[in-house]
């Protein structure tokens, strides 16, 4: 029986970068936007601050341990 390789189907090694660097670029203007407009009181917190960390803390976590562990075809 033939080995083939389990991530196949992923996404390739240029693109983890891409995404690496589209999360970074997003928590940089994310940390701008706090700096210039302050930090904000109430619901806007989850809007501004919540949702952007968790979306872009994702796609960075993702790209990073799938770059370290070799996870790409």
């Amino acid at each position: 029986m033939t080995e083939k390789n389990p991530y196949r189907f992923g996404p390739p090694r240029g693109e983890l970068w891409f995404w690496l660097w589209v999360s970074l670029g997003g928590l940089a203007l994310m940390g701008f936007a706090l700096f210039y407009r302050g930090f904000p009181d109430g619901p806007a917190l989850a809007e501004v601050v919540m949702l952007p960390m968790l979306a872009f803390g994702y796609l960075g976590g993702r790209s990073v341990k799938r770059l370290i562990r070799r996870q790409h075809p």
